[in-house]
């Protein structure tokens, strides 16, 4: 069974390079093509993937749900693995060991690939997608999907985010497999505040939609009271410490030990 790999991307040249670079130089003899889907990048994302001999798709009016069908629809192979650019592959065996679970599953629809303690203890611990899909659902950061299934359930575009997760809700209900393998990845991002209040904004309908976490106007009170609240002790302890560290300093230029 043939593997398309598809990276969702926007400006992280950077991120994208290294992913990039990664999949050429261990897996090129397990990938049958790459395809880089780009929000309208304004840095060098393109001539990144033109580099790495790359088809590059540019995806203009971008939402999480329409994005991974796009991503789906330019895939020219049963099994999509799908990445976010500042993602990467680490176990030797990642692309092996996803073909091997669909040839043995007909009824697979996903895996989900693993990145985290929590994810890892999930997959020990078989917790199922069925128990609970959204520590054992797909996570698009990392994970592949079979495209025939997606082809009669595609995703959804009406959620505001987990837009993997949906969909894996409604592959098993549909009677499909998503499981666990091992194929390890890595996450790599660090949020700016705004980038951090984005993500929230679209959480907290996401969590809303799927999950149906309700909030009000008393539970939203009591969460900036104690984040608030946390704040200030962080700031009261951060300051303690800074000023710990000062003092052993100047007692260390005041008598500093013998050098070896």
């Amino acid at each position: 069974m043939k593997i398309s790999v598809v990276i969702r991307n926007k400006n992280q040249e950077t991120a994208l390079t290294f992913l990039l670079k990664n999949l050429v130089a261990r897996y090129a003899e397990n990938i049958d093509e790459i395809v880089v889907i780009d929000n309208l990048s304004t840095d060098n994302s393109k001539q990144v993937a033109e580099t790495y001999g790359c088809r590059f798709e540019s995806i203009e009016q971008f939402s999480y749900g329409g994005s991974a069908n796009f991503a789906a629809s330019k895939a020219s192979h049963p099994i999509v693995v799908i990445f976010s650019a500042h993602s990467y592959p680490v176990s030797h065996d990642f692309f092996e060991l996803i073909r091997e679970r669909f040839k043995n599953n007909d009824k697979l629809a996903g895996l989900r690939c693993l990145h985290s303690s929590s994810d890892y203890r999930s997959y020990i611990n078989e917790v199922s997608a069925i128990e609970d899909p959204n520590k054992a659902g797909l996570i698009f950061s990392g994970s592949a999907f079979r495209k025939s299934v997606w082809k009669v359930i595609p995703f959804n575009e009406d959620v505001a985010t987990f837009e993997d997760k949906e969909w894996s809700t409604r592959v098993l209900k549909a009677g499909y497999d998503i499981d666990f393998v091992p194929s390890i990845f890595h996450y790599q991002i660090k949020r700016t505040k705004k980038q951090l209040y984005f993500r929230f904004k679209n959480d907290l309908i996401g969590n809303y939609q799927l999950w149906h976490q309700d909030v009000s106007f008393l539970s939203a009170t009591k969460g900036f009271i104690a984040t608030s609240f946390r704040l200030k002790v962080g700031l009261l302890v951060d300051l303690w410490y800074t000023l710990r560290r000062y003092i052993h300093t100047i007692k260390f230029i005041i008598n500093k030990p013998k050098k070896f």
